[in-house]
């Protein structure tokens, strides 16, 4: 680990800014388009953008670990309606609770199938992070939402493992676009096939604008997250992803002038603690492990 490492893992909250701003943009246009034909927007302005990109400048988009693109981009498919289905029968805060539990995961997966050793501080700070995250959102948990949260948990059980799979893709030094590519390709074809079931909404010329809002930031923070999970510590960017809720905390005062009490602030403030322990611990990791004398 060195210190472009640490650096790489701060795209994480480039990616949690993009996401928050996404999820901004979705609560407006959830008002006239259903969450299939918006999952179908945003991931087919993602995988035009990346065509677009990639074949003027002659970057192949082939790939000799296609079977792992395709399980990354089926999981994270899956784990998305989960996440879309939970939204009718939960609250929204407890939604997103189960969804956020998905570092956690992530931090098994790593130890269980990756075999690395998994530091007490990281684990900390993750911890910490979901910790701020619950008093943030204050999640109702009573036994009739307890009953139906299923589909929520495995939503961050599914997450984390796609965590997982952009990582592995990362150390077979698959570039970021190409994963992207095949996560927008596939959810392109998967969500028309389930807007195809619902009823169809025309698009109105002054909503433009908010659909490639929400295509535009959906791709950045995609790419930015696997650049993240590609170059830098996994269980950093884990404990960073919090950030989203931050952000989206601070775009709910700018934008629909909403009030945060004293428990609210006290959890953002746990959360970008939570964030800055992880950072400091890899960075000073960093530079112990370049301190050392080498034994060549």
């Amino acid at each position: 680990m060195n210190r472009t490492t640490t650096l790489n893992s701060l795209w994480m909250v480039v990616a949690a800014g993009c996401f928050a701003v996404m999820g901004e943009c979705v609560k407006y246009a959830t008002v006239k388009y259903s969450a299939a034909e918006l999952v179908f927007y945003r991931s087919l302005f993602g995988l035009v953008a990346i065509v677009l990109f990639t074949l003027p400048r002659h970057m192949s988009l082939a790939t000799p670990h296609i079977r792992l693109h395709l399980s990354r981009s089926i999981n994270g498919f899956i784990a998305m309606m989960l996440f879309f289905y939970t939204i009718p029968h939960l609250p929204l805060a407890t939604a997103l609770s189960l969804n956020y539990t998905s570092p956690i995961f992530l931090t098994i997966f790593l130890a269980l199938t990756m075999h690395e050793k998994v530091s007490l501080v990281l684990v900390t700070s993750i911890l910490l992070g979901f910790v701020g995250v619950v008093l943030l959102l204050n999640p109702i948990l009573h036994w009739s939402f307890i009953a139906s949260s299923g589909p929520g948990l495995v939503c961050g059980i599914l997450t984390g493992f796609v965590y997982l799979q952009v990582t592995q893709l990362g150390r077979l030094n698959e570039p970021e676009w190409r994963t992207v590519f095949y996560f927008t390709l596939v959810c392109s074809i998967a969500s028309a096939s389930w807007a195809m079931t619902q009823k169809f909404h025309p698009i109105a010329m002054a909503d433009i604008p908010l659909l490639v809002g929400i295509g535009f930031a959906a791709t950045i923070g995609q790419l930015t997250m696997t650049r993240a999970y590609r170059k830098g510590d996994c269980l950093t960017v884990a404990s960073l992803a919090y950030c989203t809720v931050v952000f989206a905390s601070l775009l709910d005062i700018l934008l629909w002038h909403k009030h945060l009490s004293t428990l609210n602030w006290l959890a953002i403030l746990l959360i970008i603690c939570a964030g800055l322990l992880s950072i400091l611990f890899t960075a000073n990791k960093a530079a112990a492990n370049k301190a050392e004398p080498s034994l060549l």
